[in-house]
């Protein structure tokens, strides 16, 4: 029977209506069927947890690396404020691109540390100030440990109520932090960012939102895991990780640095 569909209509008839040579024989199908083949595209390997916690590893020894340099050459805190700018803008470039370039990510690693390392020499510069930025590291590795533990054992749930107030509470501190520079550029003291009973509150609700705000991380590792995310997004996760451990980093520093005066 012919049928009605023209991509069925002419099977068994070659070109020109002639008769379609016989089928291949089960010993030639087989010979093409062992053959390697040189044509498809080889397939990406999935992310897995050690893929992010090795490039989180390379990211954070490049920063630190780079932090300890400046720390050394004292003369390099000029380069505080370049470093500064440049990471910024190169964490835009990444996030809105959501890339997970290699290059990319190592060079904001680098900027980080260089400006990280100029901050922590002025603190250490400071009488009284001495073993101020190892107290920060550690505080600041000590805290990513502990919520990581919490994310694990399931201690805080990262529901979507708890992301909405995480979330509201970020631009909070924002808003707060921007208040406070336009004031203080007019001149007028806040008293939100000068060591005073009230800074120190503030500055622990912000080391609280910044620690929390790991948990939102591991469940965007954990559900891109799950979900066969591709194995190079394990650099925009550490990436995304390194904003994080910065931010909880400068927090922790101002922090303890209100403690010694």
């Amino acid at each position: 029977m012919q049928s009605s569909n023209p991509a069925f209509r002419n099977l068994g008839q070659a070109p020109g209506g002639n008769v379609a040579p016989p089928p291949p024989s089960a010993d030639y199908l087989q010979q093409m069927y062992n053959q390697p083949s040189t044509t498809a595209p080889a397939r990406e390997r999935f992310l897995t947890l050690d893929d992010v916690v090795a490039k989180t590893a390379t990211v954070l020894g490049v920063g630190i690396v780079a932090a300890i340099l400046t720390m050394y050459f004292s003369s390099t805190w000029v380069l505080a404020l370049p470093a500064l700018l440049v990471g910024f803008v190169l964490s835009l470039v990444i996030i809105f691109k959501q890339s997970s370039n290699p290059a990319l990510i190592l060079t904001y690693a680098v900027a980080e540390g260089i400006f990280l390392g100029a901050i922590t020499g002025v603190f250490e510069s400071i009488p009284n100030y001495q073993g101020i930025g190892l107290q920060a590291l550690v505080g600041t590795l000590g805290v990513f440990a502990g919520m990581l533990v919490v994310y694990k054992t399931g201690a805080i749930r990262v529901t979507p109520k708890f992301t909405k107030f995480l979330l509201g509470a970020m631009i909070g501190v924002v808003v707060l932090v921007l208040f406070n520079l336009v004031m203080s550029l007019f001149g007028v003291n806040t008293h939100l960012r000068d060591g005073s009973p009230l800074a120190m509150v503030i500055s622990v609700v912000i080391i609280a939102i910044a620690a929390l705000s790991f948990l939102l991380d591991f469940d965007q590792i954990d559900r891109a895991i799950k979900g066969g995310a591709p194995a190079r997004m394990a650099w925009y996760f550490a990436f995304g990780l390194m904003v994080t451990l910065v931010w909880l980093y400068l927090e922790i520093l101002r922090f303890l640095s209100y403690l010694r005066d």
